[in-house]
């Protein structure tokens, strides 16, 4: 991984970590989540007649991704209103770099090397042990926490899914263009057929940092789109990953959730793990 293409993940985690918080601020969260997907899906219509159009090869890797992102975005909004946003995060996120790592050793021929794999594991146990002791003492809410590892396995699997997907597409930002126009109509249609005329009143207060958040996801994905296509997939996912270090300020200071030495010890794990991978690279 070159200097730029670290610096392009690490924007991506920051951005994402962002648009999450936004998704988790908005208390209704299918109307948070019909102004992130079809804000997305606006912004990639309008990218469409500007960009190449992907290679044939990458569209039933698209298509494929698109059906995986409309579950990951139920079960992220189903995580969202059943765990603290510092809990489902983490466990989101930290889920994601150990499977797309067994993925891309399977379908891209990515087997990692010794370091790269203990970096790897590392994050992933910093990334998601803390979770399990739950938060502010409680005992862990294991519906919340089956949510969020379920949510990781859709990160996962899009992941292998889009990297394999961009690097047949010939052109990164016309990949990222047509997958959110393609994706972000699901989500509004259903609001749309079970809120009804109701739809746009409740959709008007949120407008505006609604679609800040799906300005931030597009180009957070974006990134992480052109970075696939300059390395490998597994050190990009878990590396993207960092964001749980935005994501626990976020919840510190915007949610007044408890950062605490858990999650203090999580992140040093994960800068541990990053540094291994930054050696095997």
């Amino acid at each position: 991984m070159t200097p730029l293409v670290t610096a392009a993940v690490l924007l991506a985690a920051v951005t994402h970590a962002s648009w999450n918080a936004i998704a988790h601020r908005i208390t209704d969260k299918l109307v948070g989540f019909t102004l992130i997907a079809g804000g997305g899906m606006i912004i990639g219509l309008a990218m469409v007649p500007f960009v190449p159009l992907p290679a044939a090869d990458a569209w039933p890797y698209l298509i494929a991704s698109s059906c995986v992102h409309v579950a990951y975005y139920a079960l992220l909004m189903k995580s969202f209103r059943l765990g603290d946003f510092g809990q489902a995060y983490p466990i989101a996120c930290g889920t994601a770099p150990l499977v797309v790592t067994v993925l891309a050793a399977v379908f891209a021929d990515e087997v990692p090397d010794g370091w790269a794999a203990a970096g790897v594991a590392l994050s992933c146990a910093g990334l998601t042990g803390v979770a399990l002791w739950g938060l502010r003492g409680r005992r862990p809410d294991w519906a919340a926490i089956g949510a969020a590892l379920a949510t990781g396995l859709t990160i996962a699997a899009y992941t292998v899914v889009d990297g394999l997907g961009v690097r047949a597409s010939g052109t990164s930002l016309g990949y990222i263009a047509w997958l959110m126009a393609v994706q972000g109509v699901v989500v509004p249609a259903y609001a749309l057929w079970r809120r009804g005329d109701r739809l746009i009143g409740e959709l008007r207060p949120f407008a505006a940092v609604g679609l800040l958040g799906a300005a931030l996801s597009v180009s957070a994905y974006a990134l992480v789109l052109w970075a696939q296509t300059k390395a490998e997939l597994a050190p990009i996912a878990a590396l993207r990953e960092s964001s749980i270090i935005v994501g626990a300020a976020i919840g510190a200071v915007f949610f007044k959730e408890r950062f605490g030495a858990p999650r203090i010890a999580a992140a040093g794990l994960l800068v541990l793990g990053i540094g291994l991978m930054m050696h095997a690279g």
